[in-house]
């Protein structure tokens, strides 16, 4: 299979998997937000999560990552020692995983206190199971990746995210509110694992050669590349995950609610760069490995078109849809979310550019790079919303969330093009284009939004902005669509 067929292939299996995904953890939040828990008992279980999520962090550093690297790596040039990579960091992940969700069980009481939350206590001992599942499951999600099995990859995210509605719905159901529900995550995350585990073994480790000794070094390789990648990672979830805790301890559980769904409705709209991202990061790393940066340039650069192409009309569409959004898809309660909706917009785009930059990095070697600069702009997320949130309450997480990444996108794009030596000119004059192309679905947009009265109304309102949006694309040059066609079927 070509490389421009095996990137058309995994884009379509991530792009449909994050789909099933996403729609499973939208439809999960708008029925717990709007009929199944209470204002307050939503924000406590997001409340849950984002500590959970921070310490997490720690069940499997950046090993997973680090793995999947040198699996791409010894693939090409030394195939029989993929086996002792793949054993050495799947044994090492479930150790962290299982020793930091036990002492997250058992200091539960301590951090609810620190907290002044004691209704955090059973959520956070399940805690343990959900560090644990999730390990695995982002362990064989990588590997999977890492063998170009994107395609297995996909599948176990939309299975994850499947039995974790199931799951999630039928527990509140039964009486056990928000630890129901967050029993729910670790019922997808525990069924995905094991269904991942069993195809990952049988569809690519029994299929690899075995080697009669252990290359010299290579555990400590494994383990020094991911000291860069932890640092990234650590710093990725105190960025994405310390806001949400800090609002917590500032304003309490309801406005963790109203961040959390905005946060999510940002994040939603981020599927389509994240399977392009994660499908292109092994391709570019490969391309790179093999001398020909020339060709990694142009997966990248046609990656990042794409990307500007699609959301810089989509963050304009956003900032205006905002407020009818919140209101018919959550319910009235949730209307104090609207302008944190409006400045996430922005979060959003860096978002999606950056899920097409980030992965790549780690590929081409510069995780180093990467990492000093997320550890730098995380400290400088959390002390923006230390400042902040206390002055102008939950919209200022999201102005510091939007500063600090904005910061971290574009370096790691400068970073890529020192790598790459990407064409800027040919990318600013795109850009130039679909500025144009936003500003005119945004004013069609604008004078349609007074007309939303439902959710029927707000659908044709953006069903409009997309018809203009597609429409000036294609006149202008700037959209094919023969060749989407042609990929997506």
């Amino acid at each position: 299979m070509s490389l421009s067929d095996r990137i058309a292939s995994g884009l379509k299996a991530t792009l449909g998997a994050g789909v099933v995904d996403a729609l499973a953890n939208g439809v999960l939040m708008i029925l717990l937000a709007r009929y199944l828990l209470s204002p307050a008992e939503f924000g406590l279980l997001h409340y849950a999560l984002s500590i959970i999520g921070v310490v997490a962090i720690l069940g499997t550093l950046g090993l997973p990552s680090s793995a999947a690297r040198y699996v791409t790596e010894l693939t090409e040039t030394d195939p029989e020692q993929v086996r002792y990579v793949i054993r050495f960091g799947v044994t090492a992940i479930l150790g962290l995983s299982v020793v930091v969700g036990a002492v997250l069980a058992v200091a539960s009481p301590l951090i609810a206190d620190a907290a002044n939350e004691p209704a955090l206590v059973p959520l956070l001992v399940l805690g343990f199971g959900y560090v644990l599942g999730n390990s695995l499951f982002k362990t064989f999600s990588r590997l999977f990746q890492a063998t170009n099995r994107v395609d297995w990859s996909g599948r176990l995210v939309a299975l994850s995210g499947t039995v974790r509605l199931v799951s999630a719905i039928l527990l509140v159901l039964a009486g056990l509110g928000a630890v129901g529900a967050l029993a729910g995550y670790l019922v997808g995350f525990a069924v995905a694992s094991a269904v991942g585990a069993v195809a990952f073994y049988r569809l690519s480790y029994r299929t690899l050669p075995s080697a009669e000794r252990v290359a010299e070094g290579l555990r400590r390789r494994i383990l020094e590349y991911s000291v860069p990648l932890t640092a990234t990672r650590g710093a990725n979830v105190l960025d994405k995950r310390i806001d949400t805790v800090l609002v917590g301890l500032f304003l309490g559980p309801v406005p963790v609610g109203y961040y959390t769904i905005s946060k999510q409705v940002s994040q939603f709209a981020s599927i389509p760069a994240t399977s392009l991202g994660y499908t292109i990061s092994p391709a570019v790393g490969e391309q790179h490995a093999g001398e020909d940066a020339g060709r990694a340039r142009q997966v990248y650069e046609a990656s990042l078109r794409h990307v500007l192409l699609l959301y810089v009309p989509a963050t304009v569409g956003l900032v205006l849809v905002a407020e009818p959004t919140v209101t018919h898809v959550f319910g009235s309660a949730y209307a104090e979310a609207a302008p944190v909706l409006q400045v996430l917009a922005g979060f959003m785009l860096m978002n999606a550019i950056n899920k097409v930059t980030s992965d790549g990095l780690d590929y081409l070697g510069r995780a180093r790079s990467r990492a000093i600069v997320k550890t730098a702009t995380a400290v400088a997320n959390f002390l923006l919303n230390l400042a902040l949130i206390p002055a102008i309450g939950v919209v200022g997480a999201a102005v510091a969330t939007v500063a600090t990444y904005t910061v971290y996108t574009l370096t790691n794009v400068y970073i890529i093009h020192d790598e790459l030596d990407l064409d800027l000119a040919s990318i600013g004059r795109l850009l130039a284009g679909v500025v144009g192309v936003a500003a005119v679905m945004g004013a069609v947009v604008r004078l349609l939004v007074p007309r939303v009265t439902g959710l029927v109304t707000l659908f044709l309102v953006v069903g409009v902005g997309v018809a203009v949006w597609g429409t000036l694309a294609a006149l202008g040059g700037l959209l094919d669509v023969g060749r989407i066609r042609r990929v997506l079927t």
